[in-house]
């Protein structure tokens, strides 16, 4: 069996020097998804509808990567300074996959953004700025602690719900993870169950029932991928796309 294709969500960013534009994506999500077994390909975030639809067709998979904002006019959200690194392009590419991937049974993995694409993309909101609106909030743009950069430092534990489809992959009840973000589910999408949660309530997974592989996580496991339940993570992912599952 061939290894599965998995297309991997970019931001557009300006090169430093001439102010190029370039398509951009951590190598530590092209790393998670080689090191599980599948082949990684970039989906641009400026491919016309015509183009990512074509590219759906011929992905085994989907891995919706983190980045900046959606803007808020897709959730009716509240307007707020905060809110930063809209790019209308890939809001219109990435709800569409999203959509598309709910639809067509997919198998499709969501990253901290991804999880809010995923979310929006089905009917749900989000908080604009955590700090502002949920009381009690812990901090979620973790800056890191004694040396340890922000997306390696474990920030606070994840209490997965049992009986959940990443209960059964995690093996564990609860994990330590990373956070690097400001925004979260606020209403979870008709269709969609939250499975994940912080101390202070916030949704950190979510899972679409009766899917392949439909899961998003609010932190970033890509770069905890020293982490057994991690590395399980990635590797239920591949394996679905390509069928194993």
């Amino acid at each position: 069996m061939s290894a599965p294709i998995i297309g991997i969500t970019t931001r557009t960013a300006p090169v430093s020097e001439g102010g190029l534009n370039s398509v951009m994506v951590q190598q530590s999500y092209t790393n998670a998804i080689l090191n599980a077994g599948g082949v990684p390909v970039l989906i641009p975030s400026d491919v016309p509808e015509s183009g990512w639809k074509v590219l759906f067709e011929r992905l085994d998979g989907i891995l919706f990567s983190g980045g900046g904002d959606i803007a808020t006019e897709y959730f009716n959200g509240e307007p707020h300074p905060a809110v930063y690194g809209i790019e209308a392009n890939r809001d219109e590419i990435e709800l569409g996959l999203a959509r598309f991937s709910a639809e067509n049974q997919k198998p499709f993995l969501g990253i901290c953004r991804g999880l809010q694409v995923v979310n929006v993309a089905l009917g749900g909101t989000l908080y604009t700025h955590i700090p502002d609106q949920l009381p009690k909030a812990l901090v979620h743009e973790f800056p890191g602690a004694d040396g340890v950069p922000a997306r390696t430092a474990l920030a606070h534990p994840v209490r997965i719900e049992e009986g959940s489809r990443i209960s059964q992959i995690f093996a564990e009840p609860i994990l330590n993870v990373n956070s690097l973000h400001h925004q979260g589910v606020k209403d979870v999408a008709p269709g969609l169950k939250a499975v994940a949660y912080a101390p202070d309530g916030l949704v950190e997974a979510l899972e679409l029932p009766d899917h392949p592989f439909g899961i998003a996580v609010q932190w970033h496991p890509e770069w905890l991928t020293d982490q057994a339940a991690v590395r399980r993570l990635f590797k239920a992912f591949v394996d679905a796309a390509s069928g194993a599952e």
